[in-house]
């Protein structure tokens, strides 16, 4: 999850919010990593409440629920336990991967049967982490998000500072393929850093020809996407768009644009953010032309969905990992 351009490579697509790079600088960026005691206290913060909020949000997932109680229950659960979402919840259903949250007013159900994707983030002063589980409401689901979970497990045990992103993203296909599964091949894990989703290191999930290695100190989230077998196991762009974030401020001519921009850059900085946590901010019968404006003018951008490319179901686990020599610190 990174705020500058989608990076989309021929082989690798941007897990927007969580894979691209900003060039936003640390604090106090006369450091270098890893970072300093005070901020992996942060980073442990952040970790310990989106645990917590994930391991409550496992039960209250059901089928026939509407999506936005789901992401209002779990951005409401982040802020009461004193952390921010670093992103809006993103609740993702069967062959929809990633990027959907709810817009104003969604009406959108789970559906029964479904196989369900919860991601959520949480920063504590810009310090992000990152996690996710599956809810399977079918045994075909349940064995996928077993996998996931299962290929998550294999690479946490075996990562460590200095370990080649190759051998990683080795590991997670092997185990998915192992049982009888396809990973999702362009989508990856990443770095988090502050107030930064992806902070420039992509951690494949399937096996590629590379010798850089990731570093002891660094925070990272491990995030295997699975699928079936015959599925073309790539995720492509739909059409909706659901999340957004600041691009780059810039004059805008109506009043409420201006108060809208002015809300995103104080709010949310360079994390992306949903359309219904601007409702209230310029009045009702304003805000969509005042919204528009602000897209139009490229001050905000929105990340599209992604979709598996053969419309087969997909699950996903994630961790958010902190690196040292000998292996690694789960911090969510």
């Amino acid at each position: 999850m990174t705020y500058n351009n989608i990076v989309n490579s021929p082989q690798t697509k941007c897990y927007a919010f969580k894979l691209e790079t900003h060039n936003q600088t640390r604090k106090d960026s006369d450091k270098t990593m890893p970072y300093d005691r005070e901020e992996i206290e942060k980073f442990r913060l952040s970790g310990k409440i989106l645990r917590e909020t994930r391991e409550e949000m496992r039960s209250f997932v059901k089928e026939n629920m509407p999506i936005i109680e789901v992401c209002e229950k779990v951005e409401g659960t982040i802020r009461k336990k004193g952390g921010k979402p670093a992103f809006p919840c993103n609740v993702s259903v069967d062959d929809v991967t990633a990027h959907y949250t709810s817009p104003p007013d969604d009406k959108s159900l789970i559906p029964a049967g479904s196989t369900v994707k919860v991601d959520l983030g949480v920063h504590i002063d810009g310090y992000v982490t990152d996690t996710a589980f599956t809810a399977c409401f079918n045994a075909e689901g349940r064995a996928m998000a077993a996998t996931a979970e299962y290929a998550l497990k294999t690479a946490i045990e075996r990562i460590h500072g200095g370990i080649a992103l190759g051998e990683i993203g080795a590991l997670i296909e092997n185990a998915i393929k192992n049982r009888g599964f396809k990973p999702i091949s362009n989508l990856t894990g990443h770095s988090v850093g502050r107030f930064l989703i992806h902070a420039g290191t992509s951690i494949p999930n399937v096996k590629q020809v590379s010798l850089s290695k990731l570093h002891s100190g660094e925070v990272y989230a491990i995030e295997p996407f699975v699928t079936l077998p015959d599925a073309v196991a790539r995720v492509d762009d739909s059409p909706q768009v659901t999340i957004y974030r600041l691009l780059k401020a810039k004059s805008v001519k109506s009043d409420a644009a201006k108060k809208l921009l002015k809300h995103i850059e104080a709010n949310f900085h360079t994390l992306p953010f949903a359309e219904r946590w601007l409702i209230g901010v310029v009045p009702k019968e304003t805000h969509r032309a005042a919204f528009k404006e602000l897209l139009a003018s490229k001050a905000v951008m929105g990340y599209p969905v992604f979709v598996e490319a053969s419309g087969k179901p997909v699950a996903q686990a994630e961790h958010t990992v902190l690196l040292n020599d000998d292996g690694c610190e789960v911090l969510t």
